[in-house]
């Protein structure tokens, strides 16, 4: 067995490489790590609609219970809800069944810790150390954890769960987090048959907008086919169809939000960001003044925010880098281009209804069309080549491919800037080159893959 935790959880193809098997040791074996000594610990448990979600909250809720945690579910919810309901229902860990923005047949374990934070490698490595012993302790009788529902089990009610249900809880930390009455606009919603499906509309309708939703009938087989951020030709269409002023699409967990304007442009991670960045920058809520981001973010995103005075702290791919560097630095605004933002002061991770309710309160108070927010960025031409290799790790270590890194960094100077990374899933060497002059990125990004492939 490789090392079970990636860069956002556990994942695989449902009932084959994640099978509920393995789902029931990896939560007895974190509700061991997370669950604090605690005589009644209770861990919050949702899920996106895909089938298999159904038969692996059923194994994960077995595995949490066998280890003595009571447990919460929630059912259907985007991740970053599950995340605010760990934090907010004081639970001692959260599990979120999902496989985010892949298809169908796969899914994923994510895992949250008191707070509802991402863990760290350290405790990751602790949990896969328990999974692979295939054995814990086993309380019996009263000590065997109970499936809670919103008023208690056996006659012990707390008041916690009682006040609002999870989903109008939910909403209701979205909306207030907004703080703008979005009367006026039109928003076409693309659900991606997700997570989102209910509560994104709603949060949307209740900060004022109009909605328009679509691929929000989830129907355990439909999620992300053709639809949502990873398939945007479906609400560019709706968004001209209906004349709305812009479109937002999300991803099965709704971790993530791009944006088309009302001619039916994409807008980007990056440029979201630089939008939500500049209006935090205004009112003083951008720490430091600075916005986190990762290595993939164009080089148009630094430039457009240098000029503002602005600064970019970057990190390497993947949001739990971000929200490393956001924790690490007191920072109050971070993302990817994929889509991921995270406001620290609102929650602890990515959360795609969230950044559209934001990126829609600055058009309101702004005045401004989403397309003229979002011409603060000028991309900056990028070529990305996918080079396979035998070890990757090998080759992107090589002298030889170093010297050829530095090299195209003294041709491109001030204009342009070189990615050369392993990938973290497969053999690949991604070799990234941006410039200012396209047929020059073009130019080295090939001379770059060859010798990487010649290694």
């Amino acid at each position: 067995m490789g090392r079970l935790f990636g860069t956002d959880g556990v994942r695989g193809l449902a009932n084959d490489s994640l099978s509920p098997e393995l789902a029931l040791r990896v939560s007895a074996a974190a509700a061991q790590v997370l669950g604090r000594g605690e005589q009644r610990a209770v861990a919050v448990v949702g899920r996106d609609p895909r089938a298999s979600g159904e038969m692996l909250e059923a194994a994960v809720t077995a595995g949490l219970t066998a280890a003595g945690v009571d447990v919460l579910s929630v059912g259907v919810l985007p991740t970053p809800a599950v995340a605010y309901l760990t934090a907010a229902y004081h639970a001692c860990l959260g599990v979120m069944i999902s496989a985010s923005h892949n298809p169908m047949p796969d899914n994923g374990i994510k895992i949250f810790a008191a707070g509802g934070r991402k863990l760290d490698d350290t405790v990751e490595d602790r949990i896969e150390e328990l999974v692979r012993e295939k054995s814990f302790a086993r309380p019996t009788g009263a000590g065997i954890g109970r499936v809670l529902s919103q008023s208690g089990v056996d006659g012990r009610v707390d008041e916690n769960y009682s006040l609002h249900g999870t989903h109008e809880r939910y909403v209701e930390h979205l909306v207030a987090a907004t703080d703008c009455d979005l009367s006026g606009l039109t928003v076409v919603v693309d659900c991606a048959h997700g997570a989102a499906s209910d509560v994104g509309p709603a949060a949307y309708r209740a900060a004022g907008a109009r909605v328009v939703a679509i691929n929000a009938e989830p129907n355990g087989l439909n999620i992300n086919d053709r639809c949502g951020s990873t398939h945007l030709d479906r609400i560019q269409h709706a968004v001209r169809e209906h004349g709305a002023d812009l479109g937002l699409a999300h991803d099965g967990d709704a971790d993530r939000c791009l944006a088309v304007d009302a001619a039916g442009a994409v807008v980007d991670g990056d440029a979201i960001m630089a939008v939500l960045a500049l209006a935090m920058h205004e009112t003083g809520e951008l720490a430091h003044d600075t916005l986190v981001a990762t290595v993939m973010s164009n080089l148009g995103l630094h430039i457009a925010l240098r000029e503002a005075g602005i600064a970019v702290r970057t990190t390497a791919v993947g949001d739990r880098y971000v929200l490393e560097e956001l924790r690490r630095g007191g920072y109050t605004l971070g993302g990817e281009q994929s889509g991921h933002v995270v406001f620290p002061a609102f929650g602890t991770t990515g959360d795609g209804v969230l950044t559209g309710l934001r990126l829609m309160a600055r058009m309101v108070r702004t005045g401004s069309t989403l397309r003229d927010l979002a011409s603060v960025l000028r991309t900056v031409p990028q070529v990305l080549i996918n080079v396979p290799v035998s070890d990757r790790s090998a080759v992107a270590a090589a002298p030889e491919i170093r010297d050829a890194v530095t090299e195209a960094e003294r041709i491109l100077g001030e204009s342009g800037r070189v990615l050369l990374r392993p990938s973290g899933t497969e053999q690949l060497i991604r070799v990234m080159v941006e410039a200012t002059d396209p047929d020059r990125a073009r130019q080295l990004a090939d001379d770059l893959a060859k010798r990487v492939a010649a290694v």
